[in-house]
């Protein structure tokens, strides 16, 4: 591609998948990060455990706190795809009340306990997902409304119309084969079908991010989006796609929600939306767009969980918990544009091999949207 060079703008090295170093820097920094994160959440369990070891480290408040993160590991594969382009949703912890809500309608309607009545609610619940993440695509990529200000309205909107479906009051119409299968069910011993599901989530995500066209879009699109636009990316569909996505799985993990608290928890989800976003940036993936993994969101969100549960526990105000995970999300982010300066400090950052696998991989005619 003939200037390819000079219309990528200058973004860390770091920021893109590279196919020519595969074992340079890029895969020594996302070992180290990975690591510290480790560290991190290893550092917060050690305390925990010195100060109450009976009641912490064991089998059951383990097996609690993974099941906690199940959810938010739902919504966070959504989240890094989104905050990777260099977007934001603010509105998935609404979209899973309002998806639980509808969910719930829908299974009340039925009538019945069994595994159809729960599979429809499901369907429900991911397609009123669907629907508010292809409203909030449709407002970023075609309206040019900034993500923060629409993903803000439609989480206003979003709690606004369940608290109208309900009249405030909570809604327990959930079928008992899903509560004990999926809420609180086990594969085998202590480990939970909650966190199956979510392990198997998290793996179509890592699959879809690191190893299919999609997720190489994802990273062009907020390495620099005009680069990707000049080498064949529709910018327009794609980020549509990405929004449609995280608020597909918002929509399912709401079933979860439904499964695991057997309510829909209108008032219970006004920090998920921290924890979501707190968890992935934590975790590596840059708010500057154009760099993250779905792993290290996964390690990431067991941090503010493992926060929650310890201040429990020790008898300390879980509110606290708002407070810790607000400094570390700070913190995260001021070590996030140090790298990024660093970055450029020290090397020639280009896009040029992202573009020459995007030039390969697309049969699409070049996009002017």
């Amino acid at each position: 591609m003939t200037g390819q060079a000079t219309a990528a703008s200058q973004v860390p090295a770091e920021a893109v998948p590279s196919e020519e170093e595969p074992t340079g820097v890029l895969a020594r920094l996302s070992r180290l990060q990975a690591l510290q994160i480790i560290l991190v959440l290893a550092v917060i369990v050690i305390v925990f455990s010195a100060l109450k070891l009976h009641s912490f480290l064991t089998v059951f408040n383990i097996r609690g706190i993974v099941q906690n993160t199940s959810i938010l590991a739902v919504l966070g594969v959504g989240m890094t795809f989104v905050i990777i382009t260099g977007g934001i949703d603010l509105s998935v912890g609404s979209v899973l009340v309002f998806s639980g809500v509808v969910a719930d309608k829908a299974m009340a309607a039925m009538g019945g306990q069994g595994w159809g009545v729960a599979l429809v609610g499901a369907l429900v619940a991911i397609a009123c997902g669907l629907g508010w993440g292809m409203v909030n695509g449709v407002l970023i990529a075609r309206a040019k409304v900034p993500p923060l200000i629409v993903t803000l309205g439609t989480l206003g909107m979003a709690l606004g119309l369940a608290e109208v479906i309900t009249g405030g009051v909570d809604l327990r119409d959930i079928p008992t084969v899903m509560v004990n299968t999926v809420g609180f069910g086990n594969i085998v011993w202590q480990i939970p079908t909650l966190a199956v599901i979510a392990a198997v989530v998290v793996t179509l995500g890592i699959v879809l991010l690191h190893r299919t066209r999609f997720g190489l879009y994802t990273y062009a699109l907020g390495s620099n989006p005009e680069a990707g636009r000049r080498s064949g990316l529709n910018v327009t569909r794609h980020l549509i796609m990405v929004y449609a996505l995280s608020g597909l799985l918002a929509g399912f993990a709401g079933w979860l929600n439904l499964a695991f608290f057997q309510s829909t928890t209108i008032g219970g989800q006004s920090t998920t939306n921290l924890s979501v976003i707190a968890g992935t940036v934590i975790g590596g993936t840059s708010l500057f767009g154009g760099y993250g993994s779905i792993l290290g969101t996964t390690i990431g969100l067991f941090i503010p969980s493992t926060l929650q549960n310890g201040f429990v526990i020790i008898g300390i105000q879980p509110f606290w918990q708002q407070v810790v995970v607000g400094a570390v999300l700070i913190a995260a982010v001021y070590v996030d544009q140090q790298r990024r300066a660093a970055a450029l400090r020290g090397g020639k950052p280009t896009m040029s091999g992202l573009l020459n696998r995007m030039t390969s991989m697309s049969q699409a005619t070049p996009a002017r949207e």
